[in-house]
C-alpha cells in the first residue's frame, strides 16, 4: 500500500479557543494559562504584555501566544534540568498560554518572573511562540530585556541577528502602579517584522 501525504492545514484559529479555554469562558480544562506564578516565588515578578500585528499593522484578535522560560535562578521547570546550584522554584510554572481575543485592546498578558540566564555567557530571555490563522507552522521568537544591555551585547543567539533587526527582540521595561511591565509587540510581516527563528 502506498501512503499519500496528508494535506496541510493552517495552525489557527482553533488554538486560541481550544488551548486557552478558560480565557474564552469555556467550561473545559486547559494545560496552561497566563499565570505562571503561584504563590511565593524567587526573583522579580513581572508582566509581559503586547499585541500581535498583521502585515497591515492591524492587531490580530485570535492569535495564541505560548511562552516558556527559566526561573529567576536560570533553571527550567523540566525533569531533564537537574543542574545543581540552580534551585527549582515550586511557585513558578515556567510555561503559559494566552489568546489575544478577550481584551478590548486585543493584547496578551502573562504574569511571570524575570528569568535568570539559563547558560553562562547568555542573556536572560523568554521563548515565545505565535499560533495564528493562516500560518502553516507556528512562529518562534525570543524576548530579551532592555535592562540587560551588557548580557544582550554578548549573547551568542542575539548577536547572530543583524544589528538593525535586534530591536525587534527587545522588550521595553516600564514601572506601573501595579508592578514592573515589559512590553513586547509582535509584527508578523512588514517593515517592523519581528525576527523569527527556524527551530
Amino acid at each position: 500500500m502506498t501512503m499519500k501525504q496528508t494535506p496541510s492545514q493552517t495552525v489557527g484559529p482553533y488554538f486560541a479557543y481550544g488551548l486557552t479555554a478558560q480565557q474564552y469562558h469555556y467550561d473545559h480544562g486547559q494545560v496552561a494559562g497566563s499565570q505562571l506564578v503561584r504563590g511565593e516565588v524567587q526573583g522579580e515578578r513581572i508582566r509581559l504584555t503586547g499585541k500581535v500585528y498583521d502585515g497591515e499593522g492591524v492587531a490580530i484578535d485570535d492569535a495564541m501566544i505560548e511562552i516558556w522560560q527559566a526561573n529567576a535562578a536560570g533553571r527550567f521547570n523540566h525533569p531533564l534540568d537537574q543542574r545543581e546550584g540552580r534551585p527549582l522554584d515550586q511557585g513558578f510554572l515556567g510555561f503559559g498560554r494566552c489568546g489575544t481575543g478577550t481584551r478590548d485592546d486585543l493584547s496578551y498578558e502573562f504574569n511571570t518572573v524575570k528569568p535568570g540566564a539559563a547558560q553562562d555567557g547568555h542573556a536572560p530571555f523568554i521563548t515565545l511562540v505565535v499560533f495564528l490563522r493562516g500560518l502553516l507552522s507556528h512562529a518562534y521568537t525570543r524576548v530579551y530585556f532592555e535592562d540587560e544591555g551588557s548580557a544582550n551585547d554578548v549573547d551568542p543567539v542575539l548577536n547572530k541577528v543583524p544589528a538593525a533587526r535586534r530591536h525587534t527582540l527587545i522588550a521595553r521595561r516600564s514601572e506601573t502602579g501595579t508592578g514592573v511591565e515589559y512590553h513586547f509587540n509582535i509584527h508578523m510581516q512588514g517593515d517592523k517584522e519581528t525576527v523569527f527563528f527556524d527551530v
